[in-house]
């Protein structure tokens, strides 16, 4: 009897091992770190719980820069992953990137998942797509930014959130005034003050469709609109009105300490602002520059999405492409804009967040979703496409904080940027011949 007994435990111990050993594991490198890493657990996790044929396995690579340089070294390598976060200015270099790549819309189509593309945001999927509409990669975490307020220090200040920027300036004037030590601030200042505020007033950042048309294209953000703008902001600065505080998400603390009244960044910082902000506080669309245009165009996103590297078995991309079903699901999508302020990818997502109260309950949440939905998009503001563009941010960057410190002009930095990133797009232009 104890014989038979330990027969068959160890007969259900093998086979309970041997079902474990039958996953087949699903790599997935991502940027997520802190909250949004736990989120990207989460996700991950839930899938897994929902079948026992695969297992997702998430690993945090670094900052979005980090973990595409990682995984195109571990391709070349051969110990890539199946799937890698990369944000959106590093679409080109992926395209670019012959044999690395699985476009999404063929893994899907090729593994028998049901795909629509009509279900995904059109300003979302538009960014992604080949000139002939091939979906290259699953949209995961799609921001777009927004003008955040301090709605306490506005009305302590009597103003109203800001419409135009010549509000803005009023504003930001109007809290320093009343004590605060700043009243703009801003962040990832290429995104925002170049990329965004051209979209915005339907103004091109370089030729050739912002190079959607073709990599044979260069830059002319250092345009009369762009200078001008800048250089009055520079110009705030003198008074304190607008205050730089760094790269990215720098300064961030600027606004939730209470610092500066007014903030411009990605939707995605809502979760963020929502836990360390202990005033009332609010988002709007970005400030119109009247004189450029009349009313705004539309804005352009950032984030990342999500690329399948060539390379691995047939069944690991079923399991795969089964992920990104259950990812783009409205449930989790809805679940996931909720909590990070990222725009919900499909239509399903953004009409079950409504029906669910989401937007009556948190106003202003909505915002991000029409800005990018604002009017049908035009070669000016679809987006960017060009190469060697992380690149290109950083140059940007540098030019503006000469800016910002009084040691160049806006003219002066702008024409240096562009000459400066120009040379990087010859250079990308002969990599990819």
């Amino acid at each position: 009897m104890a014989l038979k007994k330990l027969f068959l435990a160890s007969t259900a111990l093998a086979l309970g091992m041997s079902t474990a050993y039958a996953q087949t594991e699903i790599q997935w490198w991502h940027a997520m770190g802190g909250t949004n890493g736990e989120r990207v657990d989460k996700i991950a996790a839930d899938f897994n719980a929902t079948q026992d044929d695969y297992k997702v396995v998430p690993v945090y690579k670094g900052n979005y820069t980090e973990t595409m340089t990682a995984a195109i070294a571990a391709f070349r390598a051969k110990e890539h992953p199946h799937l890698v976060q990369v944000f959106e200015v590093g679409t080109a270099t992926m395209m670019a990137a012959k044999g690395a790549i699985y476009p999404v819309e063929q893994l899907m189509n090729d593994a028998g998942e049901s795909f629509d593309k009509s279900d995904y945001l059109p300003a979302v999927i538009s960014y992604y797509q080949t000139p002939e509409g091939e979906l290259l990669s699953m949209p995961f975490n799609s921001s777009t930014p927004v003008m955040w307020y301090n709605a306490d220090a506005l009305e302590a200040a009597g103003v109203e959130p800001p419409e135009t920027w010549a509000d803005v300036e009023a504003a930001a004037k109007a809290l320093v005034d009343n004590g605060m030590s700043c009243g703009l601030s801003f962040g990832w200042q290429s995104w925002v003050m170049i990329e965004n505020f051209s979209a915005w007033h339907n103004l091109p950042v370089g030729t050739k469709e912002n190079g959607f048309a073709g990599f044979d294209t260069e830059f002319t953000f250092n345009n009369e609109h762009v200078v001008s703008r800048l250089a009055k902001i520079a110009e705030m600065g003198e008074s304190k009105a607008f205050v730089y505080g760094g790269r990215r998400g720098d300064s961030l603390p600027l606004f939730t300490n209470g610092e500066c009244g007014m903030w411009m960044n990605s939707s995605a910082y809502y979760g963020s602002i929502k836990e360390q902000a202990k005033f009332n506080f609010g988002q709007t669309m970005l400030p119109l520059d009247t004189e450029v245009a009349d009313a705004p165009q539309n804005s352009i996103i950032g984030g990342a999405t999500l690329w399948a590297l060539a390379g691995h078995e047939d069944e690991e991309y079923k399991g795969l492409a089964q992920f990104l079903t259950y990812l783009s699901s409205a449930d989790v999508q809805a679940w996931w804009h909720q909590e990070t302020g990222y725009v919900p990818i499909t239509n399903a997502a953004a009409e079950l967040s409504e029906s669910q109260g989401f937007y009556e309950e948190n106003p202003g949440t909505d915002i991000a979703i029409k800005q990018l939905s604002l009017n049908e998009p035009t070669p000016n503001s679809r987006g960017i496409r060009f190469g060697n563009f992380v690149q290109v941010r950083d140059v940007i960057n540098e030019e503006l904080e000469a800016l910002w410190a009084g040691d160049k002009t806006a003219q002066e930095a702008m024409d240096t940027a562009v000459k400066r990133g120009n040379e990087l797009l010859r250079r990308f232009e002969r990599s990819v011949k």
